[in-house]
């Protein structure tokens, strides 16, 4: 039986649903995550490659870090956005955990 898509999926998807809502269109081109636990939480730390064009794009990734992206079973505990070294598009660190 499945439990449905993991967290990264379920990641990946929303900012696709957020970046369209805003009349954005993003690329994804690079995304992966790492199981992440502390004493009293069990989730995975994301990192994403997103690449876009124009202002439009550039308003959205700057929001991003305070954007609302509900995940079914998870919350976002943490994110945040960084150019990365070759210029080309953002880099976007998430930590989801699981909801109880």
């Amino acid at each position: 039986m499945s439990r449905g898509p993991d967290a990264t999926t379920l990641l990946e998807r929303r900012l696709r649903i957020a970046a369209e809502a805003a009349g954005v269109t993003i690329a994804i081109v690079r995304s992966s995550a790492t199981p992440w636990a502390s004493a009293t939480f069990n989730g995975a730390r994301h990192r994403l490659t997103l690449i876009g064009e124009g202002a439009a794009f550039e308003r959205w990734v700057a929001g991003l870090p305070d954007a609302d992206l509900p995940l079914r079973g998870h919350l976002v505990a943490d994110l945040a956005v960084r150019r990365n070294a070759t210029g080309d598009g953002v880099d976007v660190e998430v930590l989801t955990v699981e909801e109880r």
